[in-house]
């Protein structure tokens, strides 16, 4: 095969969370052909992080059989404020230092390769939005709960960034004035109410003041290895307290849900990342009853509720399909 042909044919796609960094290979059919998958390790430092992110760009393509030289393009979501066009993090409040970080420039000196930088909120409604739903709907809202809580928003077919490129931070939307600090500085934050980390911390500071649980008895007084899985698992196993925190957790997802219905009048809502994932059944039920109850008379109607089905593949996915997208435009 010509060396051209080869090189349009595959992007990769890296999704890179405040917990871990995920990258996949996807060919001229968009099928995921190799991943790889490493541990963020933020508190590393920045030049680490890009070290991590380079490595499994390398080793997901490794994976697949293939060198960095049929890799037309890779595109990565990163968590926080990103000015597309510099491929710039300008902002990223779960990672540690990250202000300003010309990602783009430093990954393209490693790897030789054209890399394009989006928010991972963006990157991830994208995917659903081309994936999923086959890019049928117009209006398209994503709400991704996972470390921090994302967003994206698809408008008239196309990934609304807005004026300074920042639209769609719908984890930092106040929904409690006075509520709990949120690593961007503000409180009350979505992400500050129902994120993973929100939960994990909820949990945290009850069992230190005397919360019986069954979380402990499975993980130990300090629940260090404590994953989504473990709270699904407690709930099955009757532990009412972790079903509380839970129950709490999706009705404020169901109060932002009605807000941005309120607000955008969307086709359909999508629930993804790791939390909707792991407690899909414990949470959709509470957040779609909640949305309707929160919603402006009449703004619910046949507006679809969803849990995406690309689960984890959903930021990868996106990021593909941006870096095939982008790629194609330079070509």
């Amino acid at each position: 095969m010509p060396e051209a042909s080869a090189k349009s044919d595959y992007v990769v796609g890296v999704d890179m969370g405040g917990t871990k960094i995920l990258a996949g290979v996807f060919n001229g059919s968009m099928e995921c052909v190799g991943t790889s998958k490493v541990s963020t390790k933020a508190q590393r430092g920045l030049d680490a992080v890009v070290e991590r992110i380079a490595r499994v760009v390398q080793d997901s393509v490794d994976e697949a059989d293939l060198s960095l030289k049929q890799v037309a393009g890779i595109g990565i979501g990163a968590p926080g404020a990103v000015d597309f066009p510099a491929g710039t993090v300008i902002f990223a409040p779960n990672l540690e230092g990250w202000k300003d970080v010309p990602l783009k420039k430093a990954l393209e000196k490693q790897l030789d390769v054209p890399v394009f930088v989006e928010n991972d909120g963006n990157i991830a409604v994208l995917g659903v939005h081309v994936a999923e739903l086959k890019g049928k709907p117009r209006n398209v809202v994503g709400i991704f709960v996972g470390t921090g809580i994302g967003g994206g928003l698809i408008i008239n077919g196309e990934l609304y960034r807005g004026y300074g490129h920042t639209a769609g931070e719908i984890g930092h939307m106040v929904l409690q004035v006075d509520g709990p600090k949120c690593g961007c500085g503000n409180k009350g934050c979505f992400e500050a109410l129902a994120s993973r980390t929100a939960i994990f911390q909820q949990i945290k500071a009850a069992i230190k003041d005397g919360q019986k649980t069954l979380l402990t008895e499975i993980l130990g007084e300090d629940l260090a290895d404590l994953r989504s899985g473990d709270l699904r698992k407690a709930i099955r196993r009757g532990d009412k307290f972790v079903e509380r925190v839970i129950e709490s957790a999706a009705e404020y997802i169901g109060i932002a849900t009605a807000n941005l219905v309120n607000v955008l009048n969307p086709e359909v809502v999508v629930l993804g990342g790791g939390v909707i994932d792991a407690l899909q059944d414990e949470m959709m039920s509470v957040i779609v009853e909640t949305a309707n109850d929160y919603a402006m008379p009449g703004a619910m109607k046949g507006v679809e509720i969803i849990a995406s089905k690309l689960g984890d593949d959903a930021g990868i996915t996106g990021a593909a399909v941006l870096a095939r997208k982008e790629a194609k435009k330079a070509a």
